[in-house]
Formats: structure tokens, C-alpha cells, sequence
């Protein structure tokens, strides 16, 4: 046979290679990507492109604003835009709850969880339906203020306007990134290059990243082109870059590894090998050392080569610590089931995002906390919409040396549920934000907790009387170190008293947007004078904080590494300069709308006072 033949050969494969990657995924990142190198893409029979804006806000992890308000919500998304192509500070935009690392650098700061994939990053997210159903050919999203926090994607399947949920949720990530630091906060329109799925869409998953942000970032709307039928592709490529065969077998690995999780839990057959090379000559604890650095689907592939890797991959040692929030979108009772035999011992456990959609039920989450809740310190449940009063029972009995608590933006559960929280007295944190805890459930907690560090009832909109509330707290929990009270609209001057007097351990305090806080009552003084261990204080929004209030923090709070202080107009640069000069740790200051602080202001203090940063925004 001629030697033409075989060199044909393997150029067809290697030309087949190529077209299976372009024609399977899109390229990544946007538009002037080095991936998408005289990449032209175009869909036959040519269809009708439907443009639509988010008719509904469906579920997100935090907001900045009210659960009773539009302002900063997470609702403001749905619509047309409000405010773009405007750019600045606007009430009508869609914003989170944090920004930066300044969450990270506080008291109230948790441990990360080891064996997070690289490849997610995500820190809040929202959902957002829309009208029709279509096959997605672009995302628009409209950001006013700060952009570059968005870093993945995500269309579902389901069409939550549907009578009949499907058998199966399938999430497709359209397109995913690292988080980028944009120069300069000025709106713009990102339109990232999606990948093309094989199933209509109207529900549509943005995953935010703000950590390289200098400020919140702000969200008008998001805008989803698409087309009713399945879209073929014709496909002229003219430079192929050897790079991509490559990451198209990382990503392939990666799917296959999570889509198949449940299968992989289960193998019992193993390969027959005459040999395990040379890991059967180390030391027990240095092979379990070496694996502890592989994730979730890392372990369950290694688990298919040899019966000594499996062994070491289903010990319960490699699941002390387990975060599957990272998998939110594959984990189900399946997979519940499958790691019961290996977190027999776990001790930090993330479920939080997972089980929404029916995924995870009552009876699967119950299941495997009684078998794997008795040595649980630690939990993490934010966002867990299928908790009902049930599994909070269940948690309670079942765990009984748990110390941590997060039940962030769980809103499905009944209020009268909390009052299982109670029985856990071994409790340090707990974290309630954007829940339905009512005053008597609160109040029966606080009382029966006694061990509580850090406290959040941020957005807590049931509770009646927080002055109770902080009573309690300063008789009953004296070892308080942080405390969340972000839009509580009814404390005044007297529980803040009662708060200083019992908990004079506190080191963290958000009483932002807290209205009914007034600085002639002297309570922000009483605080000051009260709480010298204070390092993190947050009075934002507050307009009565004077200059008064200021230089009793620089007198008594040295130790202050944050304060927020936005929106008062009663603040002069001269005290500014008092709590600079006293607090030489202070890492972040807002002044932002602060009527007495303008701009020739800020740069005199940066330039004097260069380890700070100070915070001035604006609007236009």
C-alpha cells in the first residue's frame, strides 16, 4: 500500500478531531478570545431570533436591599432597564450583599472548605425565567456599576412555567471564566461568546464572583437571544489551535466525572492488575496525605484503577471535610446514598444550592444525616429550598456535637420550624439571613444557646421587637463576638444599651440600614465607650452619625479595621482625620454619599493614610 495512505489517514482523524471540538462546544470567553481565532459560526435553516428581557426573578442567594423594598433587589432584573446605559450608584439595579475581600478579613469570616475545583469560584448567584422557551444564540447582561463580577452561565432544561416538571433537571454552563478585573466602573453591556446546547431554555442562572471589585457591582437587566428551533451548525474554520484538543479533553473528564458521579460511587468491580506499582510500598498515611489534595470527581476516578486506590479513595478519613456545593447541579439522593458509607466520620459538610428542583428530599437528606450526622461540627445549608420543619428536626436530633449552622436564604422554611434550632446547645454560629424565624422561635434559641460566637439575622423581616431580641442576647449570650442585624427596622437606643452591657466580647456589629437608630440618644457613643474590642462596625445608611460618634470610636476603638458610615451628613474631615490617625489598622472606610466628605477630600486622606481604603461613590 502506498505510504500516502497512512499519512491521509491520520490527517482525516486529526481534521474529524477538530471539527467534533468546534462543532460540539463554543469558543470561550468573549468575543477578541484568542480561542476564537477566525472561528465563523452560522445557523441553518436561518430561524427568527427572539429577543426577551427576564420576565421573573425566581430565587438568588443574597441582595443588598429590603425583602420588603425594590431598592438594590435582586428583583429589579426582571423588565427592561432601568438605569443603563447610565453608569453610577442606582436604587433601581440589582445588587448583592458583599464585594472585595473585606467578608473574608472580619470576625465573622469562616474556614474554606479544601478540595474546592478550581474551576468554581461562584459566590452568590440568581435565576431568572423568561416567556418562551428558545435555543440560546446570545446573553446580554446590562451592568451599570462595577462590572466583571459575572463568571458563569448557566440555562436549565426545566421550564418553570410549566404544568409537568420534567423526570430530569439538566444545567448546561454556556460559558464560564475566571473573575476579571475590570479598569474603571462605567456600565457596559457583556456579551459573552455561549456555548450551544441541545435543549430549549427560559431559565437562565447568572453566578457572581466580586472579590477583585472595589465596590458592589450592579445589575439593570439581562437580555436572552435565542431561536425556536435547534440550530445547525455550518462551520468554516481556518486555523485550529492545538490547545483546544486539550482542554476539550480536561472538560470532557470533568463532565463525565460529575454527570456519572452516582455510577462511580457504586462500582464494585474493579480491573484486575498483577501489580498496584510501587503505592503498595508507602506508608498508609502518606498515600491518604497525597489524595487529600484531589476533589470530589478526582477520587471517584481514581477509585477505578486498583483495588488499593479504591480502598484508600472510600475511606471515610478522605471525607472529613466535604463541599459539594461546587456540584450543586448533580447532586441528588443518589448521591446522598452513595457517600453514606464514606462520611461516617465527616465532620464539615457543604450542601448549600444543592437539592432545589426536587433533586434532594425530605426523606434522602434524613436518611443520611442518620447515618453521618453524629460527628458533624459543621454545616452548610444556604439556599437549601427543600429544607422544610422536617429535616430541621432531623438535624437536631441527629447531630448532636454540631457548632455551625448556616441556613442562609433558606425562605421555604415555616417559621415555626426554628424552634428546633433550640435543642442544639452546643451551637457557636448560626447564620439566618433572609429567613422566616419568628420572635418566640428566636428568643428560645437565644436562651438555650448559650455558647453563640456569631450571630446573623440579617433581612430577618418576622421578628417584631429586636430590642427583646437584644435584651436577650446581653443576658444570655456573653460570648457574642459578631452580630448581623442588616435591616432591622425596630431597635432603638435601648437594646443597643442592653446589647453593650452583656455582650461587651463583640468584636463585629452591622447595624446597617437600621433607621430607628438615632445618634442624639447616644447610643453610637454608648457602643464606642462599651465595645473597645470593636474591629469591624457598620452604621451605613444611618444620616445621624456625627462627628461626635467618630471621635468617641477613635478614643475607645483602636482596634477598628472597618467601619461603614455611608450616607451622613454629619461627618467632617477634621474627625475623619482623629479616627485615622487613632485606629492604625483601619483597612476600609466608606464615606460614599456623605454630603461633607467630597472628592478633594478623599484623595487628602488616601494620600496621607495610603493602607486605607476609602470609599467614595457616586451618581450621575
Amino acid at each position: 500500500m502506498s505510504p500516502v495512505f497512512p499519512m491521509l489517514t491520520v490527517l482525516s482523524m486529526f481534521y474529524y478531531m477538530c471539527l467534533r471540538r468546534r462543532a460540539r462546544t463554543a469558543t470561550r470567553g468573549e468575543m477578541n478570545s484568542r480561542r476564537a481565532i477566525e472561528s465563523n459560526t452560522r445557523a441553518l435553516p436561518i430561524n427568527v431570533e427572539i429577543v426577551q428581557y427576564a420576565k421573573e426573578v425566581l430565587d438568588f442567594s443574597s441582595h443588598y436591599g429590603s425583602e420588603n423594598s425594590m431598592s438594590y433587589t435582586m428583583w429589579n432584573l426582571a423588565g427592561i432597564p432601568n438605569v443603563y446605559p447610565s453608569s453610577g450608584d442606582f436604587t433601581q439595579t440589582a445588587v448583592f450583599r458583599t464585594y472585595g475581600t473585606w467578608w473574608d478579613h472580619c470576625p465573622s469570616a469562616r474556614l474554606p472548605f479544601k478540595r474546592t475545583p478550581p474551576t468554581f469560584c461562584s459566590q452568590d448567584y440568581v435565576e431568572l425565567a423568561f416567556e418562551e422557551p428558545v435555543y440560546p444564540t446570545a446573553v446580554h447582561i446590562l451592568e451599570t456599576y462595577h462590572p466583571g463580577a459575572v463568571v458563569r452561565i448557566l440555562a436549565c432544561s426545566a421550564n418553570p412555567y410549566s404544568q409537568n416538571p420534567p423526570a430530569e433537571v439538566r444545567w448546561e454552563i454556556l460559558w464560564s471564566e475566571a473573575p476579571t478585573k475590570v479598569n474603571g466602573p462605567q456600565a457596559r453591556q457583556f456579551t459573552p461568546c455561549i456555548k450551544q446546547i441541545n435543549f430549549p431554555t427560559n431559565l437562565i442562572r447568572l453566578e457572581v464572583n466580586s472579590s477583585l471589585l472595589d465596590y458592589y457591582t450592579e445589575l439593570d437587566a439581562v437580555v436572552l437571544h435565542g431561536v425556536k428551533e435547534r440550530p445547525v451548525l455550518s462551520l468554516k474554520t481556518s486555523m485550529i489551535d492545538m490547545n483546544d484538543i486539550d482542554e476539550d479533553e480536561d472538560e470532557e473528564k470533568y463532565d463525565c466525572g460529575m454527570d456519572t458521579l452516582n455510577k462511580q460511587f457504586s462500582i464494585v468491580t474493579l480491573r484486575e492488575w498483577p501489580t498496584n506499582g510501587y503505592f503498595d510500598k508507602l506508608p498508609y498515611e502518606l498515600i491518604q496525605l497525597i489524595l487529600s489534595h484531589l476533589t470530589v470527581p478526582d477520587l471517584c476516578r481514581l477509585a477505578q484503577t486498583c483495588k488499593l486506590l479504591y480502598q484508600h479513595c472510600c475511606d471515610p478519613l478522605q471525607y472529613i471535610h466535604l463541599s459539594l456545593q461546587p456540584y450543586w447541579a448533580r447532586i441528588n439522593d443518589t448521591s446522598l446514598e452513595y457517600l453514606q458509607s464514606r462520611c461516617t466520620l465527616i465532620q464539615w459538610l457543604n450542601l448549600s444550592w444543592t437539592g432545589n428542583r426536587g433533586a434532594i428530599s425530605v426523606s434522602g437528606f434524613s436518611r443520611f444525616l442518620k447515618v453521618c450526622g453524629s460527628e458533624l461540627v459543621r454545616l452548610e445549608l444556604s439556599c437549601g429550598h427543600f429544607l422544610n420543619e422536617t429535616c430541621l428536626e432531623v438535624i437536631t436530633e441527629m447531630c448532636p456535637n454540631l457548632q455551625e449552622l448556616n441556613l442562609s436564604s433558606c425562605d421555604k422554611i415555616p417559621p415555626q420550624a426554628f424552634n428546633h434550632i433550640a435543642k442544639v446547645g452546643s451551637l457557636k454560629r448560626l447564620i439566618l439571613y433572609r429567613t422566616k424565624v419568628e420572635q418566640t422561635a428566636l428568643l428560645s434559641i437565644l436562651n438555650f444557646c448559650s455558647e453563640l460566637q456569631h450571630l446573623s439575622l440579617g433581612s430577618c423581616v418576622m421578628i417584631e421587637d429586636y430590642d427583646l431580641i437584644a435584651s436577650m442576647m446581653g443576658a444570655k449570650c456573653k460570648k457574642l463576638r459578631s452580630l448581623d442585624l442588616w435591616r432591622c427596622k425596630n431597635i432603638t437606643e435601648s437594646g443597643i444599651a442592653e446589647l453593650a452591657s452583656g455582650c461587651q466580647l463583640l468584636e463585629e456589629l452591622d447595624l446597617g440600614w437600621c433607621p430607628t437608630l438615632q445618634s442624639s440618644t447616644g447610643c453610637f457613643t454608648n457602643l464606642a465607650r462599651k465595645l473597645p474590642n470593636l474591629q469591624k462596625l457598620f452604621l451605613t445608611a444611618n444620616r445621624s452619625v456625627c462627628d461626635t460618634d467618630i471621635e468617641e470610636l477613635a478614643a475607645n476603638c483602636t482596634h477598628l479595621r472597618q467601619l461603614d458610615i455611608l450616607g451622613t451628613r454629619m461627618v467632617s474631615p477634621a474627625s475623619l482625620r482623629k479616627l485615622l490617625e487613632s485606629c492604625k489598622d483601619l483597612s476600609l472606610l466608606d464615606v460614599s454619599f456623605c454630603s461633607q466628605i467630597d472628592n478633594r477630600v478623599v484623595l487628602e486622606l488616601n494620600a496621607n493614610f495610603p493602607n486605607v481604603f476609602i470609599k467614595k461613590s457616586f451618581t450621575q
